[in-house]
């Protein structure tokens, strides 16, 4: 009994290197809704930019992160980025962010892209600090396809049908074989990889909640006074998950053919 326990004790400070700037970027956020200046001489949302850049300057600076992370950490931030000026827009208006900023593009305040970023770092860090490996990891072409049916779905379902249930059921079909393979201490040990991606999709839903209690930024529905986020939001970040796994693992294949070992197994 004690070995697992010992082991279950490493597992869970294992997650929390990995999701360190994520938790720190969530803390920053509450912590600015608890207590911030009423007249600033910066914004919110400006310090909170400022704030996520000092995070990561500490993480690279500590070598708690890497280079390579870090360059996924940028990807994201454009990936969402775009997204989010797309979701902001007054056509869309899926969510909004209810205070000043001059840090911005458009409607998006551009700490907004690090909530992203985080979910980037955290897969890229957990990667690593797990020694993952794989079986029966669908094709990448397969893979990757599915990927960009969820992004690209993230912006065609306000004008056309929302094929949310098709991807899933396809991430289903092509996944359901696929286990990942973590050490947590000395001993290897498995998961099927849709069990830990619907977990992680609702730890973030549950992150998510604290961020429109903070008012970081808010739904329709959350206009007059906080509201739990729908649950259907759980599949979104379930899709945001995959994409995030798949751009990851072809990332390592390809540095994997540049540097021979760096690949994904």
């Amino acid at each position: 009994m004690r070995p697992l326990l010992t082991e279950f004790i490493h597992f869970g400070l294992k997650q929390a290197r990995a999701c360190i700037f994520g938790a720190l970027l969530l803390a920053g956020i509450v912590g600015t809704r608890l207590w911030y200046p009423e007249a600033p001489a910066v914004h919110r949302y400006d310090f909170l930019f400022g704030y996520a850049i000092a995070i990561q300057v500490v993480l690279i600076a500590c070598r708690l992160e890497s280079v390579r992370e870090f360059g996924v950490v940028i990807v994201f931030h454009v990936m969402a980025t775009a997204m989010e000026l797309f979701k902001t827009s007054d056509a869309i208006g899926s969510w909004a962010y209810p205070e000043a900023a001059v840090i911005r593009l458009g409607g998006v305040p551009l700490f907004a892209g690090f909530m992203y970023s985080a979910v980037g770092s955290y897969m890229a860090r957990i990667w690593r600090i797990f020694r993952f490996r794989f079986e029966h990891f669908p094709p990448i072409p397969v893979a990757a396809g599915l990927a960009l049916l969820a992004y690209v779905n993230f912006f065609t379902h306000h004008y056309t049908f929302d094929i949310r249930w098709l991807v899933l059921a396809g991430i289903g079909a092509f996944f359901w074989r696929t286990q990942v393979c973590f050490t947590p201490q000395h001993r290897e040990r498995k998961m099927h990889l849709l069990l830990g991606l619907a977990l992680v999709a609702v730890f973030i839903w549950i992150a998510e909640n604290l961020g429109t209690i903070a008012r970081a930024w808010v739904y329709p529905h959350q206009q007059d006074g906080w509201r739990m986020v729908e649950f259907a939001k759980i599949t979104s970040w379930f899709l945001l998950m995959q994409l995030s796994f798949v751009l990851i693992y072809v990332l390592r294949t390809i540095e994997g053919r540049i540097a021979p070992g760096a690949a994904p197994r």
